[in-house]
């Protein structure tokens, strides 16, 4: 073999002509992009120059007048007067170039509000007209998704640890005002500018407010307008907002509602005489404001009588509706309280026609105000017969203009109150009427609607009691059941949190149906959503709530109340189950009666029990299959987790994002210690394998790249539902990424000083044709590799059954790059082989890696199986999104995998060491090994031979 000479320089000291980033032109492109943005962008309104805007577009309302001190050292002032101008309850249209369009998902209402500053009052020539500045506030709902809400609207199982570290914020416009207010005649006119992080850019308005002189009574209202500075051509114009406001600051008298005499003209179907008890209001309210029963009050369904079916539906609409479609839920929303005054209340009733009639309800987390929808009114809790009283009004003549609106038609009376016992056969912990005091023949009258809510906010309503009514049934129906499995095991206790879980409702047809199980009380204690500590076991009393979507006959929505027993000792829970029989006539529906001949069993798993713990049971008709009631036996199945299990698996994946930030940082300081190995010893960049470094840089790209799955796919959104800490793992994230990063990007400056000290030395041939060489055996060898993944992957996914759903095929998805990303890892973790097969081509016995690179990076590589298998056989449970390290999108893992892939990676770290002491072809017989192993022969240069003749 003819030998090779080492590369007469270091490229570390090769000088190169590289081409240079042309900065000039891009700073000169940037300063114009700059100054055209802002000659075509207008000006900001601010304290300096609003007065140059004012005296325009708003002296015609509140003339301007000078400023002659500031009202700051007058607290009174603002308290007595400027605080009437607050509102945060409004009702706005228009502006849709800087207003999105409210999307049919999105169920949080847009909130308007305006607050003027405190300490920015001044005081001028005019003693009825103060100087100010404010603040003029949209609010629109955030684009997050929804199911996480509908969880936690359903109070199921949730596990918080910590606080979310990167809160998800609801998209806004602000308006930052300047202007003038005239106390004596209400009107309010300011200019200014708005921006937010809705997408708008700055916009110069002039918002004009008439606000109800000496405001006392129901009738005020606050109508006014946004109006755009802007001309219509340039990119800052919007349409005009019209605004219709509800003031709740300042004096008020109550005229609608008298408490001396609250009991003239209520009466209904809830307030007859031999009702039950009702709570209260020191149990339902502990602010004694009313403050907290209005969180009660927020989902009520309606529930129309038989003279409300076919054509006369339109004559129930307590709207006054031409529409046949009438509302089917009513919340009841506080805008003031005055307990001084007597526990009485301004309220807004608002009404939907919403086709789901169910416990969730929308997602009301703000006070919403629709004219056409909502009724004002004010009212009164009446201490001895614990109600609450209330008299609403119209908003009359909007028609898309606020200007005309007027509060009137106060013919509409609501009676509500809290029952202080729940049944199996009534758990609405609100009822109530709403009616109309008209006469029959008069257009504005309407018949008596019931309403009433079972939202699960039972748990601060004090006093509140259950009575069992199903025991000796339950006795009859239960048989004792002493399971075997039940021997050694130990199941969750009757008070805590972990009786409550998620389910799927099967039928025998395959169809699946969502919802949860709950329970309501415990023996005569109200269930909390904490751990209780009691030492009580054996058999328990327990009444529990079962909701989910279809599966039952004559029911939109599967809700089963039910009440039984349970045992402790088996986990056994047995139940009769209830459920309201739903008539509909027209648009209209009734509770008719209820079917209680319902069996429920419940199984729950051990909670120390090996491996994944299923909640399975099923729920039963006990009637003839001749009885029209009768249906099908359905399933139930459960994986919801127990409380210590999530605290064993989040503090597993914290564990887990410490090691993954171990491991990368130390894959950088072996990359660093190669870089310096190479420093030393540049001669040897040539001897290592290009194959090998190509498949290091792009297994440390791959995921960079691909990583986008963690931003769009469904996987990410279920593991923050899960953790309940998102923002914590996006930092975390953050932090892995950049140190992968760091990784690549040092890889890419070794894989760039080889390909450099490859070209420097053109003579070696030998380099290259072994090279190519192994560019020929492992290509092949990692195309077949990954076509076996891909055809494996539509393998799996063709065999995999759907579910059916809701009348849909629902797949667990699972992506092609899932399983070309684990073959890529697998790759990875082989990334020697190339250099076994380079020094075997070659014959070179060179220290071309450091020992601490190619050992260390095994090690790293190697470590996550070792992990993943003592995490197979020791964790008792676990979850297939909780992977954060020993990931199995990244690389193959099972038993067999986790210790293949360890073994093999010791063997190619042990082959390289042997090539690098005793040749490239030590690993082979002596009669397969060649000629003599490939030695590097120094090179004397001219200068060096003149140096030794001269000598």
């Amino acid at each position: 073999m003819e030998p090779s000479r080492a590369p007469k320089s270091s490229p570390f000291l090769k000088n190169s002509t590289s081409r240079r980033f042309p900065i000039t032109p891009f700073l000169i492109s940037l300063a114009f992009l700059l100054l055209t943005t802002s000659a075509t962008s207008a000006p900001t309104i601010n304290s300096f120059n609003f007065l140059e805007y004012y005296a325009e577009h708003c002296n015609n309302v509140v003339p301007e007048s000078p400023i002659t001190g500031t009202l700051i050292n007058n607290p009174s002032f603002f308290e007595d007067k400027i605080k009437i101008l607050n509102f945060d309850v409004a009702y706005f249209t228009g502006g849709s170039q800087i207003i999105p369009k409210k999307r049919d998902s999105d169920s949080a209402p847009s909130v308007l509000s305006f607050k003027p500053k405190k300490f920015d009052l001044q005081q001028t020539a005019n003693p009825y007209v103060v100087s100010l500045r404010g603040s003029l506030k949209f609010r629109f709902p955030a684009r997050f998704d929804w199911s996480n809400v509908t969880r936690d609207r359903r109070n199921s199982k949730r596990i918080r640890y910590r606080p979310p570290r990167i809160p998800v914020r609801s998209r806004y416009l602000l308006f930052e005002l300047y202007g003038f207010w005239s106390l004596n005649i209400g009107k309010l006119c300011m200019v200014g500018s708005g921006s937010g992080n809705s997408g708008a850019s700055s916009l110069n308005a002039a918002f004009k407010a008439n606000y109800p002189v000496g405001f006392s009574d129901f009738s005020g209202l606050i109508n006014g307008v946004l109006e755009s500075l802007d001309s219509q051509d340039s990119f800052g114009y919007f349409e005009q907002v019209s605004i219709l406001g509800i003031p709740h600051f300042g004096e008020y008298k109550y005229t609608l509602v008298d408490k001396e005499n609250v009991d003239v003209g209520f009466s209904g179907t809830y307030d007859s005489v031999g009702e039950r008890e009702n709570l209260p209001i020191e149990s339902v309210d502990r602010s004694l404001c009313l403050n907290e029963m209005y969180r009660h009050t927020r989902i009520l369904e309606l529930e129309y009588g038989s003279d409300c079916s076919g054509d006369n539906g339109g004559k129930c609409n307590p709207l006054s509706g031409s529409s046949g479609v009438l509302p089917k839920i009513m919340t009841i929303q506080g805008i003031r309280c005055d307990y001084e005054r007597g526990r009485e209340a301004r309220v807004l009733i608002g009404f939907s026609d919403s086709a789901v009639v169910n416990v969730y309800g929308p997602y009301l987390s703000e006070r919403v105000f629709d004219p056409y929808t909502t009724l004002i009114g004010e009212g009164v809790w009446d201490e001895k017969r614990n109600r609450l009283f209330v008299v609403a009004c119209r908003v009359l003549n909007f028609n898309d203009s606020s200007a005309n609106a007027t509060v009137g038609d106060c013919s509409i009376q609501l009676t509500l109150r809290f029952p202080r016992t729940l049944s199996i056969r009534d758990q609405s912990v609100v009822v109530g009427q709403i009616y109309s005091n008209k006469t029959v023949n008069d257009t504005s009258y309407f018949p008596g609607i019931g309403f009433h809510g079972s939202e699960f906010r039972i748990r601060r309503l004090r006093g509140l009691a259950y009575k069992y009514t199903m025991l000796d049934k339950v006795h009859k129906s239960c048989a004792e059941k002493k399971s075997m499995k039940g021997k050694g095991k130990t199941y969750p206790h009757g008070y805590s949190s972990d009786m409550r879980f998620d389910m799927l409702v099967r039928n025998g047809e395959g169809h699946i149906a969502q919802g949860f199980s709950t329970p309501l009380f415990v023996g005569y204690q109200l269930f909390e959503p904490y751990p209780m500590t009691n030492n009580y076991s054996g058999h328990l009393n327990i009444s529990y709530k079962m909701v989910f979507t279809g599966m039952l006959p004559s029911n939109d929505s599967g809700t089963i109340s039910a009440e039984g027993m349970y045992d402790d000792e088996n986990g056994v829970l047995c139940m009769i189950g209830c459920r309201h029989l739903i008539s509909r006539m027209g648009n209209s529906m009734k509770n008719d009666s209820t079917d209680c001949e319902i069996l429920v069993n419940v199984q729950f798993s051990p909670l120390n029990g090996k491996g994944q713990g299923n909640i399975k049971g099923t729920i039963e008709s006990v009637r003839k299959n001749s009885d029209p009631l009768h249906f099908e036996k359905l399933e139930i199945s459960s994986n919801s987790i127990y409380r210590h299990q999530a605290a064993e698996s989040i503090w597993r994946m914290d564990m887990e994002i410490t090691m993954v930030l171990i491991s990368n940082t130390l894959a950088c300081i072996f990359m660093g210690l190669q870089l310096y190995h190479v420093k030393r010893h540049p001669d040897v960049l040539p001897f290592i394998s290009f194959m090998m470094l190509l498949v290091l840089t792009l297994g440390h790209m791959i995921p960079l790249l691909l990583n986008f799955e963690a931003l769009f796919l469904s996987n990410r959104n279920q593991q923050n539902v899960f953790l309940e800490s998102g923002g914590w793992l996006e930092v975390n994230e953050v932090a892995v990424r950049v140190i992968k990063m760091v990784a690549f990007l040092l890889i890419f400056w070794l894989l760039q000083l080889t390909w450099s000290a490859r070209q420097s030395d053109g003579s070696n041939k030998n380099v290259w044709i072994s090279e190519k060489r192994v560019l020929y055996l492992s290509l092949p060898m990692y195309i077949v590799g990954g076509l076996i993944a891909w055809y494996v992957h539509r393998w799996k996914n063709t065999s995999r059954s759907p579910h059916l759903l809701q009348g849909h095929k629902v797949y667990r998805q699972h992506y092609p790059w899932t399983d070309l990303k684990s073959y890529a890892g697998l790759v990875l973790d082989g990334f020697l082989l190339p250099q076994i097969m380079f020094n075997l081509f070659l014959n070179s016995s060179e220290n071309a890696l450091a020992p601490s690179f190619y050992a260390g990076t095994t090690v790293i590589r190697l470590l996550p199986h070792a992990y993943d298998l003592y995490r197979a056989h020791s964790s008792a449970w676990y979850l297939d999104l909780s992977y954060l390290y020993a990931n199995h999108t990244y690389d193959f893992y099972s038993t067999a995998w986790d210790i293949i892939i360890p073994l093999c990676g010791l063997l190619f770290a042990i082959l390289i060491y042997l090539q690098q002491k005793f040749g490239g072809r030590c690993l082979l017989p002596k009669r397969f090994r060649g000629g003599p192993a490939y030695e590097k022969v120094p090179i004397v240069s001219n200068e060096e031979l003149q140096e030794i003749t001269t000598h």
